[in-house]
């Protein structure tokens, strides 16, 4: 008996009973036992269900397909191209106006724009167009790829309708598939287990609460017609319903034109597993073994592999059946997955069934050794799967694939998507690993548009630990610069345990927060591109104090010394062996002079504003230590230099300590701390100072020279117990100031700094030192002093320490050596004289062929002077020989010390006063007697001359500032100075000018570091490492932010931005490069960039100028705000860093909903903004319960990162 069937499509086949039965045998089907029947007039009594009888059954016809249309972008899109490629069949691609730039577009035959004036979604959503398209350029069939209009039954019929081959299941059964609602039906049908949810869609956050309150919590709400993570949400707490339904019904409807919802119940720590199957035409299905998908985050698959390993066989071969039986039942065609939750008791359930090609499609292929895009396109073109030699007994799977998705996203904020231009991109290949992209090149825009994803990896092996050594070394390779990735965090996942051994479930990620301490690439050479490019656009970066004055264009030549050779004993070898206290014993056994040489600290602190940089000291210190192994010491650290590392130089302090002490291990190291001030300006707790001694010991400090700015004693004494506690020498320092030759000068007087002697000695410091600032101490004046000390204490070493302003510097010290000083402080000859030391040179010179003959080569200083000569000219903008062309006397009237006169220089230029430094220095005298004649270095030297400054700019005098003090707003440091926190000073606080100054504030007494809370390390590392990452020290960073809190902050954000610049020349990182130059730049042994400088843009329509290299042989180009040119174009305002009232944008995007409104009072964590980016949906929360004082943005407004959308008012 013939019967005619008619399709839901409205086409027509002709078919027998009897075909129809044979052909369900050789499909191995028994009709019988099949709920599949074909539509006719009577329904077939085998089937119980009448209306899965409906089910479209297409004649075993065959129709080239010559041209395939991808309706969709990216990686799959291109994916596909290469399966047509392949199969010589013409391909045609589609872009929207925003995917004008993209390579899915250039690797097709044929491209054409859909969607001119649509969003980037729409475009991709415009079914007319599409078909269209297809129709206009004889187009045979559509690939709908995955995503966008893969699972909208609305397009297959499209298709269908318009004669256009649809490469997918037919439209009946995606539309009962691509629901999940309706295949929750299917799959109940067909006998399989499902979790409890709801019937239909849900429309409404009331009907989800009812939900709710009928099965309980928790809760998952998914997008009914997409997949890919978009629109799901977990709700655990009910008052959270309603938010989540409208998040997630707002997300799906961005991603997949439909914000239907549908619920189910949410199992707890299941594993995810789906099977792939494949369907003809002619109701033959296989399946393609499994995968499992459980490593999540977001609901969205991360790392995918085929096969589940470890998993139970019976249960894999039910799971297996399952699929099958279901894709049978429904009569599926072509490619789909069939998704199972399987719970810990080991009862697995049916979740959906993703009507369409899957992202991880690539582990099946790799493990089965199946083609399944070329498969696709066979099986819609009418081959049978018989005849593709899909057999289910042949179709094996063999070894291990790991599939990870790189991403543009940041692990460290909630997998935030970045975007942005991709500077560098060089991905990881090899034996075992595919590569699937299409967005990740030099030079691609990652917009917001569209999902994040970078690369598909794919590594194959014959099992789980071999596929994921190759999956790890491939991403390790990966270099991708301009754009964040979640790559460390892939390789966190990993090398976790629990994924070597294959125990994984979907609550991995959020059970291992270890997972997100990222371990992220250094990014040095781009980082470095950027620094170099920004100053070349914008000028330097540090600030100048003559910007009349550039670098010299040299490079210095180290004299000769043999790098392989070991340098000679010096006296680091005698402390190694003796330790402080024999260490001392052979000083005061050692007849000749000793030398202490200040070039690396105190010399260019005095004379070019402490900014010369580690760059240059490190070349020249291997030569000090082979050929000047005679000298004491090397002062190199401490005082200023640490401020301004950090501050100016952007290079850390710490790192100069141990590069420094390694360069000269046979020469003491030395460094200056301020007593209870440590190397800071102010007071800090006493375990700061512990720790910071403790840690400068560890990291190669030998000596500390302490002191203490008012010479008070309690804070002596404890940074002395401080640096002796650190195990190393302590030279307790006593700070010179006054004259005791003058008779007329009755404070600082020789019984005053012989008591001061007395208790230094008592505390047990191996070295005495007497610390003459401002080269006070005259020739005269040393001798008596020196000859006094040195009969009390004929044991302890004493050391002296003086500058040269006056000129009388040399004279001073052979005064010191003849009364009996064992140890004096001098710079090379070229760094020397004026505000620094005495003359290396002069010195050594004076006592050749005398019974305290120094014993060093004075032709090596000549060498060691000429190489500062060269090297003192690239610090031309810093030069104080600009305005101080000679040594003056006025030093002895003015008593600035040498080290604070250069600063001071600067510090009046940039306050307009460079004209009226004479009269600065004049007011610094008044300023001194004000305060009390105090002892001035450092702090105590900032705050005479701020209280200077102060007054030269008001137009004060002594009389003035008595008179007006009570209404005067006087610089911090004067107020604090008054308030106790730097100590007592000799003879105690002026009054009534104190009373006037404090007024109402609280006054320290005693040693204010005393009654201080201790610092919380720990809590301190913790946060400096929330804050810029794992690159913070757990030691020298935290000390680093404990001295000095804001330039320590500053200074990490900018070496997370611009990377190591202490590796650049002196020359380049003050100026930059020239259009043209090519150099090379070390970042550490053995690994050396090329950089060549190729050109600079005009400036682009967004204030920009893009900035052209050529590194390491590639090209590379930065994009740089112009910040002149930016202020007449309009920006929009950026939140600054560390205002906590300034609520930025936390990625690109699109500007959903502003649910607050001026004046506004909002609690923590309320919502401010919502914004959308790569069609994922993100909430802005407000940082703490404030007051809405601005809102910068409205609905539809596009954002970058860190633009201002809301101010907050306490």
């Amino acid at each position: 008996m013939v019967t005619q069937l008619v399709s839901r499509t409205g086409l027509t086949a002709y078919s027998t009973v009897a075909s129809r039965l044979l052909l369900l045998q050789r499909s191995g089907i028994n009709p019988s036992a099949s709920r599949r029947c074909i539509a006719s007039k009577n329904v077939d009594p085998s089937c119980k269900d009448g209306k899965e009888q409906q089910t479209e059954r297409r004649s075993p016809s065959k129709q080239s397909i010559k041209s395939v249309l991808v309706a969709n972008r990216g990686e799959i899109a291109v994916r596909i191209f290469r399966a047509c490629t392949e199969l010589g069949i013409r391909s045609v691609a589609v872009y929207s106006e925003q995917d004008r730039m993209q390579m899915h577009r250039q690797k097709a035959d044929e491209s054409y724009l859909i969607g001119k004036g649509l969003a980037p979604v729409a475009a991709y959503l415009n079914i007319p167009e599409l078909v269209r398209i297809a129709k206009e350029n004889d187009v045979d069939a559509i690939h709908p790829g995955y995503g966008f209009l893969s699972e909208r039954t609305e397009f297959a019929k499209a298709c269908e309708e318009n004669g256009i081959i649809f490469i997918g299941p037919t439209p009946d059964v995606m539309e009962r598939m691509g629901d999940k609602v309706a295949a929750r039906k299917s799959a109940i049908s067909a006998g399989l287990h499902v979790i409890p949810g709801t019937e239909t869609p849900i429309e409404n956050a009331d009907a989800a609460v009812q939900f709710v309150e009928q099965h309980g919590l928790p809760i998952i709400l998914k997008a009914a017609y997409g997949g890919g993570g978009r629109g799901m949400r977990v709700v655990r707490d009910m008052k959270n319903v309603k938010e989540n339904f409208e998040r997630a019904q707002s997300e799906a409807k961005a991603a997949f034109g439909n914000g239907a919802i549908f619920i189910e119940k949410y199992i707890e720590k299941p594993r995810h597993i789906e099977v792939q199957i494949m369907g003809d035409n002619y109701g033959d299905v296989v399946h393609l073994h499994e995968r499992d998908c459980s490593v999540q985050r977001r609901h969205q698959k991360i790392i995918e592999l085929a096969p589940a390993v470890y998993l139970d066989k019976k249960i894999r071969d039910q799971m297996h059946n399952s699929a099958v039986t279901l894709a049978r039942h429904v009569g599926y065609r072509n490619a789909g997955t069939v998704e199972f939750l399987l719970a810990p008791d080991g009862k697995y359930y049916f979740i959906e069934v993703n009507a369409r090609l899957q992202v991880e499609h690539t582990v099946t292929e790799e493990v089965t050794g199946v083609d399944l895009v070329q498969t696709q396109i066979k099986v819609a073109e009418g081959n049978t799967l018989s005849e593709l030699g899909l057999k289910q007994e042949n179709i094996k799977a063999s070894g291990v694939a790991i599939q990870c998705r790189v991403t543009a996203e940041d692990p460290a904020k909630s997998f935030q998507p970045d975007t942005g231009r991709i500077e560098v991109f060089r991905s990881g290949e090899g034996f075992g690993i595919r590569l699937d992209g299409a967005s990740a090149f030099a030079g691609a825009v990652i917009s917001p548009y569209y999902d994040s994803l970078l690369v598909k990896v794919i590594a194959k092996s014959s099992n789980l630990p071999s596929a994921e050594a190759k999956m790890s070394r491939a991403l390790r390779e990966f270099r991708v610069r301009g754009v964040k990735t979640n790559i460390p965090f892939l390789l966190n996942v990993l090398n976790h345990e629990r994924f070597l051994n294959g125990s994984l479930d979907t609550s991995f990620i959020d059970e291992h927060p270890e997972l997100f301490q990222l371990e992220t690439g250094q990014n040095r050479a781009s980082k470095l591109v950027h620094y170099l490019a920004n100053v070349m656009v914008n000028g330097p970066m540090t600030p100048f104090g003559n910007k009349t004055l550039l670098p010299a264009s040299i490079t210095p030549t180290v004299p000769a010394y043999d790098p392989s050779a070991q340098p000679p004993n010096g006296w680091r070898n005698v402390l190694q062996k003796e330790g402080p206290r024999g260490l001392a014993k052979k000083i005061r056994a050692h007849k000749p002079l000793l030398i202490t040489d200040t070039t690396l600290r105190d010399a260019h602190q005095s004379l070019l504003a402490t900014r010369v940089r580690t760059y240059d000291m490190k070349k020249i210190a291997p030569f000090v230590s082979h050929h000047m192994p005679q000298l004491f010491s090397m002062e190199n650290w401490g005082g200023a230099t640490f401020d301004v590392a950090m501050r100016f130089l952007y290079e850390c302090p710490w790192e100069r300590l141990r590069n420094l002490s390694a360069a000269t291990p046979n020469v003491l190291t030395q460094c200056l701390v301020r007593g209870a001030n440590g190397v800071g300006y102010t007071s800090y707790p006493d375990n700061a100072i512990f720790k910071f001694c403790e840690i400068a010991h560890k990291n190669g400090m030998d000596i500390f020279r302490v002191f203490d700015a008012l010479n008070y004693m309690p804070n002596l004494a404890m940074g002395i117990e401080a640096a002796g506690a650190s195990g190393a020498v302590v030279e307790g320092a006593i700070a010179y100031s006054g004259d005791i030759s003058d008779p007329s000068k009755t404070k600082y007087t020789l019984p005053y700094y012989m008591d001061l002697a007395d208790q230094l000695v008592k505390t047990g410091i191996h070295i005495l030192c007497i610390k003459d600032m401002a080269g006070l101490l005259k020739p005269a004046a040393a001798k008596t002093l020196i000859s006094a000390l040195r009969d009390r204490y004929p044991e302890i070493p004493i050391h002296i320490h003086t500058h040269d302003t006056a000129g009388a510097g040399v004279a001073t010290l052979l005064a010191c050596s003849e009364a009996g000083a064992d140890i004096v402080d001098v710079a090379v000859d070229s760094m020397s004289g004026m505000t620094s030391q005495a003359s290396m040179g002069a010195v050594v010179a004076c006592l050749q062929s005398s019974p305290r003959d120094t014993g060093i080569d004075l032709q090596r200083v000549h060498e060691y002077s000429a190489f500062w000569e060269q090297t003192r000219t690239l610090y031309a903008p810093f030069e104080c020989a600009v305005t101080m062309k000679t040594g003056n006397s006025d030093v002895y009237d003015n008593e600035i010390p040498g080290g604070q006169y250069t600063n001071l220089q600067f510090q009046a230029f940039s306050l307009g006063l460079g004209d009226q430094f004479e009269q600065v220095k004049k007011a610094y005298r008044e300023a001194n007697l004000l305060l009390g004649d105090i002892i001035k270095v450092t702090p105590t030297s900032k705050t005479v001359g701020d209280l200077a400054q102060f007054m030269v700019q008001n137009k004060l005098d002594t009389d003035s500032v008595m008179e007006r003090a009570g209404d005067l707003s006087f610089p911090s440091s004067v107020v604090e100075y008054f308030q106790g926190y730097l100590g007592e000073p000799p003879g105690g606080f002026p009054e009534p000018l104190r009373s006037k100054v404090v007024k109402d504030l609280p006054k320290v007494k005693g040693r204010p570091g005393e009654s201080m809370k201790p610092l919380d390390f720990g809590k301190m590392y913790k946060d400096l490492s929330e804050k810029f990452g794992s690159q913070i020290d757990e030691e020298t960073d935290v000390m680093s932010a404990a001295m000095y809190p804001k330039v320590a902050e500053e200074y990490f954000a900018f070496r997370n931005e611009y990377g190591p610049v202490d590796c650049l020349s002196t020359k380049i990182f003050l100026i930059g490069p020239k259009v043209g130059e090519e150099f090379e730049v070390e970042i550490e042994r053995g690994k050396t960039l090329q950089i060549k400088v190729l050109a600079i843009s005009d400036l682009t329509a967004k204030g920009e100028r893009e900035v052209f290299f050529e590194l390491n042989g590639q090209f590379r180009s930065v994009f740089i705000p112009d910040t002149k040119a930016r202020k007449t174009i309009n920006i929009h305002p950026k939140a600054q860093k560390g205002k906590r009232e300034q609520v930025g944008s936390p990625m690109l995007g699109t500007i959903l909903e502003i649910p607050v409104k001026e004046g506004d009072v909002v609690e923590k964590g309320q919502p401010v903004a919502v914004l959308s980016a790569m069609k994922m949906e993100m909430v802005v929360q407000a940082p703490y319960a404030a007051t809405v004082k601005k809102v910068h943005v409205a609905a539809g407004t596009k954002v970058e990162a860190d633009d201002l959308l809301v101010e907050l008012s306490e």
